[in-house]
């Protein structure tokens, strides 16, 4: 299933967390998920992975991917040209690598395989690393048969966002916790025009795991380029 997972410190639940997943979009209750990542802080989780809704006859059936958090635009994943990752086993992870060390770790991987033609990706790789005393840093590298319709990013959190210059100001408090978190994303504005997305939550068991409200935080990409490298830097 290709899943790394790494922190700041082994044995302790203080500072950094990070798991990112390579696999493909036939595993055991998937999700539409290749190249997705979550971040804890002291053991808290920071950018997240919705999970499921109580379970239906919906979420076992041929309507199971029309279920907003099993599609890839509802994980910390790319949309390109409007098209999301598709179920399948051929939908899957090529090239992926594994690199650690006494200060980093690493998971990188081509994730161009999860989405159909109709995306129009020539390869999309993605690295996600962990600075153990510093953060994690997301670098994608792409390139496209021709310049895109539209290309945004999305990253999940269950916490309040405040669009700043240049970067993301995100705090708040897991449900039922009083553990304040407070981190930072930060991108070149250049590149990438945000917004943050309020998700109400009806769904009982979500609202269990999260509280009221997700928030998804959308880049939509300024020029549309046929290739390029996008960088988010999650701080403290």
């Amino acid at each position: 299933i290709q899943v790394m997972h790494a922190r700041s410190e082994g044995g302790s639940a203080d500072g950094w967390f990070v798991a990112a997943k390579g696999g493909h979009n036939a595993e055991s209750h998937n999700h539409n998920d290749v190249g997705s990542f979550v971040v804890y802080i002291d053991g808290f989780p920071a950018l997240v992975d919705v999970g499921v809704e109580t379970y239906s006859r919906k979420t076992f059936s041929g309507s199971r991917y029309d279920i907003w958090t099993m599609q890839s635009g509802y994980h910390n994943l790319p949309t390109v040209n409007g098209v999301s990752q598709k179920a399948g086993r051929k939908y899957k992870a090529k090239d992926v690598y594994y690199n650690s060390a006494d200060k980093f770790a690493e998971l990188s991987q081509d994730i161009s395989g999860a989405y159909p033609e109709a995306a129009g990706i020539v390869s999309w790789e993605r690295a996600v690393r962990l600075e153990r005393a510093k953060g994690i840093t997301l670098t994608d590298r792409f390139k496209l048969k021709s310049a895109p319709d539209g290309l945004t990013f999305s990253l999940m959190t269950p916490y309040a966002a405040v669009v700043g210059d240049g970067q993301i100001e995100i705090s708040g408090t897991p449900d039922g916790e009083e553990k304040q978190i407070e981190f930072t994303i930060e991108f070149d504005a250049k590149k990438l025009d945000p917004v943050v997305e309020d998700i109400t939550l009806d769904d009982r068991q979500l609202r269990r795991a999260w509280g009221d409200t997700m928030r998804r935080i959308l880049f939509t990409h300024r020029n549309n380029p046929v290739e390029g490298t996008i960088k988010f830097e999650i701080r403290r």
